[in-house]
């Protein structure tokens, strides 16, 4: 989507690969040149389009977290325990984690996680101290971790106690959901070489500084200064110890990087392939470009284009429809100074939902490669935690509904746009905040280098003009766009956003429990439009410490009929072509690419 941006955890979100190698001029390439592919020992991947890698710390910042920046650090740096779909369904990829166990308390109450026997790329044994290490660091620096909310990790952690080198135990401040535990708090934690990082300068000295708070702050603010600086990546000694199965070659800040073979590796997810080329693009037709010259093994093309699919197969590839564990939206900034008590209003939001024509929009637009989004839960995979409320479409497409609604409460047409006529509050009015004058004016910061995303503007914009509601579009790459959509007061200058869209891939993935609490819970980190009620808090948390089904079913209901955001159809993840002879994995409804599973079958 990750957004990154601002804040908080898993985020979504592209290298040049070709331009002159093959006499093929590619508009929009970025990053160098990149030799036709075909052999063996390498893999040219293309990320998507309009996003340049920027983070490799296996600690997110607000403006880093995005689900690739987390694919290149995780096969570098990888994760206590590792979630993915990458075998075909979602649970717990043993094969690419530190933790070979964790075992829950009978109460629930705390967990006991076994390390396997591991050692990092120098030589050196992964310990509970390297898991203490970033435990230490994240607890003194949560506010500036991007995927802090209050109230969960590493809140929900009492105390860290070490048993033994390869044994650690992690207390709670009460019991809790297992899933949710294990599949979303436990899996961020990363493991990081404590005997290479606990300083606080390029020339310190490696000591037990994380141990103190403000040791931990001054060790943290080293550590981000570093990740910071991107042209130093390749050739900062801090970033070669690793304990993944790639290790750096290469990172430019125009958006290409190569990751090669960690030989030192032990663990079970050992690369196939020696190096892996990530290639960027700043469009899609740059990279189809890239495509049809060969020089790419692993791309995408349009939803639209599945119509020449023959074309793609002809030259030696095969076509695969990447699905997502996501759900995809716009968010309200309810602060914005201009329109947030607008948003705050109930009936506008209802107004504004039943002006997006999801049905056609995922049949049309996205050529059948999308499911529309009805409330929190993901729908384009069956689940147990989707309500019947979710799936029934609480508020289907209705122009001449939504326009009754506004002129219901207070708003009347001029010259095409709805202004509120009757300010106040009760029946009738346009509701408390909203003054008289106001015109129904919306602005959006959308993510460019989509065609689909840019159709799908479109497309509302015609939609909310019937309903008499006026739709700005603004572009910018989506690293801008994350960076631009931060929470805010409303006497805060960067307020200024009033709705956002940075999901041409989905906007927001989840952990394989799909409970909301970073993204709807009030002050989550990544609730980026500071949305808030009481009564989706309770539920919301009700989802992380009840082992009952009805938590997730009371909690779908509640954010598809209350509508934090507007809900827009989910998009497949891409529609990926793939070179014939390359396999040996699935692609992960998480998101993230998995490099080590990637290899040449024939």
């Amino acid at each position: 989507m990750s957004p990154a941006r601002t804040a908080s955890r898993r985020r979504r979100a592209l290298v040049a690969g070709a331009c002159a190698a093959v006499g093929v001029l590619l508009s929009g390439c970025t990053g160098g040149v990149s030799a036709p592919s075909g052999s063996k020992n390498e893999i040219n991947y293309a990320l998507p389009a309009n996003f340049t890698p920027n983070w490799i710390v296996p600690i997110g910042t607000p403006g880093h977290l995005n689900t690739n920046n987390s694919s290149i650090s995780q096969v570098m740096w990888e994760p206590l325990i590792a979630y993915d779909g990458s075998s075909g369904e979602i649970g717990w990829n043993k094969d690419n984690s530190l933790a070979t166990q964790a075992k829950f308390a009978a109460d629930n109450k705390s967990v006991t996680i076994t390390l396997g026997d591991r050692h990092w790329s120098d030589g050196e044994p992964v310990t509970s101290r390297d898991v203490e290490f970033w435990f230490n660091l994240v607890r003194a620096n949560k506010k500036s971790w991007a995927s802090y909310s209050p109230g969960k990790a590493p809140d929900v952690w009492t105390s860290f106690k070490t048993l033994d080198d390869r044994h650690f135990t992690l207390d709670f401040d009460r019991a809790y959901n297992r899933q949710w535990m294990l599949a979303n708090e436990l899996s961020m934690i990363r493991p990081m070489p404590q005997h290479v990082w606990d300083k606080t300068g390029d020339s310190g000295t490696v000591s037990d500084l994380d141990r103190t708070p403000a040791g931990a702050k001054k060790v943290w603010t080293y550590l981000i200064d570093a990740g910071k600086k991107i042209s130093r990546y390749a050739s900062d000694p801090l970033w070669k110890t690793v304990s993944g199965p790639y290790r750096l070659k290469s990172f430019a800040t125009s958006g290409r990087v190569e990751l090669i073979e960690n030989e030192k590796y032990d663990g079970g997810g050992a690369a196939h392939v020696k190096q892996i080329n990530l290639l960027s693009f700043t469009t899609v037709a740059a990279e189809e470009n890239a495509l049809r010259a060969g020089t790419v093994d692993y791309g995408y093309i349009r939803a639209s284009d599945l119509g020449i699919k023959k074309s793609f197969t002809d030259l030696g590839y095969h076509v695969e429809r990447w699905s997502g564990w996501a759900v995809t939206y716009m968010p309200y900034n309810f602060n914005n100074p201009e329109m947030g008590a607008v948003f705050r209003q109930l009936y506008a939001r209802q107004a504004i939902q039943m002006s997006v024509d999801q049905k056609t929009l995922s049949e049309v637009l996205y050529n059948g490669t999308a499911v529309p989004t009805h409330g929190p839960v993901p729908q384009g995979q069956p689940s147990a935690f989707l309500s019947d409320e979710q799936k029934a479409e609480p508020y289907p497409f209705s122009n001449s509904r939504a326009r009754r609604l506004l002129t219901d409460h207070g708003w009347s047409e001029r010259d095409g746009t709805m202004v509120c006529t009757s300010p106040g509050t009760g029946q009738g009015h346009c509701g408390e905040g909203v003054e008289k004058g106001t015109e129904f004016r919306m602005r959006v910061l959308s993510q460019s280098g989509s065609t689909e995303t840019d159709n799908m503007m479109s497309a509302l914009q015609s939609s909310f003009e019937k309903t008499g509601i006026d739709f700005e579009i603004k572009t910018a790459p989506v690293n801008s766009v994350l960076s631009q959509t931060g929470q805010c007061e409303e006497d805060d200058p960067a307020c200024k956003w009033q709705l956002s869209f940075f999901g041409s891939a989905g906007s927001w993935y989840f952990p394989a429990y799909p409970s909301g609490d970073a993204l709807f819970a009030s002050g989550g980190g990544s609730n980026f439009g500071n949305y808030s009620n009481p009564e989706v808090d309770e539920l919301i948390d009700r989802t992380t410490t009840s082992s009952s089904s009805d938590a997730m079913l009371a909690y779908s209901k509640a954010l598809a009929e209350d509508l934090p955001v507007i809900w827009l159809p989910e998009p497949d993840y891409q529609v990926s072509v793939i070179r014939d002879g390359l396999g040996g994995f699935a692609q992960d409804s998480l998101a993230n690419f998995h490099p080590a599973m990637w290899a040449w079958t024939e």
